[in-house]
């Protein structure tokens, strides 16, 4: 619980569609949040304070950060009018949620800590719909005692909030969840096609596989997708691909064997060439019909995604 003695000032760097959904979970909590975004229009629509750049954001006790890549990372806190680009004013807790490299978080980390700032790298999995449901996770690392300060808020945000240790190790967590998420999709996609063409429609098999052992929350989420054909987009094989290539390189680094997921990474960059860069990446279906001579056709039927709303 958060009450009036303990309650933060929060400052919220990035309202894209994550971003905006994450935002306002805190702002309907009820917290004072001042936002900021490149697009001037999409912080107005949270209903909160605006302000004009991320070094205006400096002396709020709290600032999140939720952003597409390495350089806009850095854009926003070691750049010109990054909010640790005040002489006078830094936060107390800088909490970065986007997904970056290990390198470029360690460069944020160490100019947060040469201003007093402390600083979290806590990536997340989900999308704004499971967001709005409430079922976002997240891994944080870097200072026990700022994740301590701060877990009431990453808890308004999201159900699943686990400290996974000092320094970068959060964002090497973020890397394996999402191959891990690039190799489940690609197995389902192989088996739902073997299916499909052994007779089995697409909704029925699925419905079997959800309701059996190895059904999952992931899996059951998906199913619609898979369905009716619809990959509008949540993640797509493009960013699929960046987290392969960041995964490759840290087993390359740790000297760890990755056959599978050195396969998979060969997949979605041949999915991402097809002409699918911009869709969802459930679109890794569409190839392996495309391999197995199969030409899907959309259900066109309701299907419950297990997550509400």
């Amino acid at each position: 619980m958060i009450d009036s003695a303990t309650a933060r000032t929060l400052g919220w760097v990035g309202a894209g569609r994550m971003g905006a959904a994450m935002a306002t979970r805190l702002i309907e909590a009820g917290n004072d949040v001042s936002v900021t975004n490149r697009t001037r229009a999409k912080a107005e629509a949270l209903g909160a304070t605006v302000v004009d750049d991320p070094v205006d954001l400096a002396d709020r006790d709290v600032v999140f950060i939720m952003v597409s890549a390495n350089a806009d990372l850095l854009e926003v806190t070691t750049g010109p009018r990054g909010v640790l680009s005040d002489p006078a004013h830094a936060p107390r807790v800088l909490i970065d949620c986007s997904t970056v490299s290990t390198e470029t978080s360690a460069v944020v980390r160490a100019a947060a800590t040469a201003r007093g700032t402390q600083f979290l790298a806590a990536p997340v999995s989900g999308n704004p719909k499971v967001v709005k449901s409430g079922g976002l996770t997240m891994a944080i690392s870097g200072p026990e005692a700022a994740f301590a300060e701060v877990e009431p808020y990453l808890r308004q945000i999201g159900k699943g909030v686990t400290y996974v240790g000092d320094d970068e190790v959060a964002r090497l967590v973020k890397i394996c969840h999402n191959m891990m998420l690039g190799i489940v999709t690609q197995a389902m996609a192989e088996i739902t096609v073997l299916a499909e063409k052994g007779g089995v429609k697409r909704s029925a098999w699925l419905d079997f596989l959800n309701n059996s052992v190895m059904g999952s929350v992931f899996t059951r989420y998906k199913t619609p997708a898979f369905v009716n054909l619809d990959f509008t987009p949540t993640f797509t094989p493009v960013l699929l691909r960046k987290d392969f290539d960041l995964g490759m390189h840290a087993a390359y680094e740790h000297d760890v064997p990755m056959p599978l997921s050195a396969l998979c990474t060969e997949l979605v960059k041949v999915t991402a060439g097809a002409g699918h860069a911009a869709d969802d990446f459930a679109v890794l279906l569409l190839e392996a019909a495309r391999g197995a001579g199969v030409e899907l056709v959309a259900e066109n039927i309701v299907v419950d995604d297990g997550l509400g709303g």
